[in-house]
């Protein structure tokens, strides 16, 4: 968004963090050109993929940028050139591949559930 309240992407992510309308409205954004509201809602999102994912920065981000179904689609990463160079900054600037989640928020990736995170 670049800082721009009122951006929307070629997909239609709306506002500062570039919320897609269905995911504005799944957590309570009824304006995504508010900034208040879209930065609420864009946190509330990042909460709940922090406890669907278990707190893996990587699954968490590229969710953030392809959406959480896609990442379940492929168990991991997406092959989306776009995707891969935004985890990529993440990582760079985060520094860390885990981050403390609520277990209590949602069940986890069903890819998830085998392996200990």
């Amino acid at each position: 968004s670049h800082f721009n309240e009122r951006a929307v992407s070629s997909k239609n992510a709306q506002g500062l963090m570039q919320l897609m309308p269905d995911t504005a409205e799944r957590f309570g954004v009824k304006d995504a050109f508010n900034p208040e509201q879209n930065i609420k809602g864009g946190l509330a999102y990042l909460r709940w993929l922090l406890a669907f994912f278990r707190g893996n920065v990587s699954l968490v981000a590229a969710a953030y940028n392809s959406g959480e179904r896609t990442v379940e689609k492929y168990h991991g990463l997406p092959p989306y050139q776009e995707t891969i160079d935004y985890v990529q900054k993440v990582i760079n600037r985060y520094q860390k591949t885990t981050h403390p989640f609520l277990r209590n928020i949602v069940s986890p990736a069903s890819f998830l559930t085998s392996k200990k995170l």
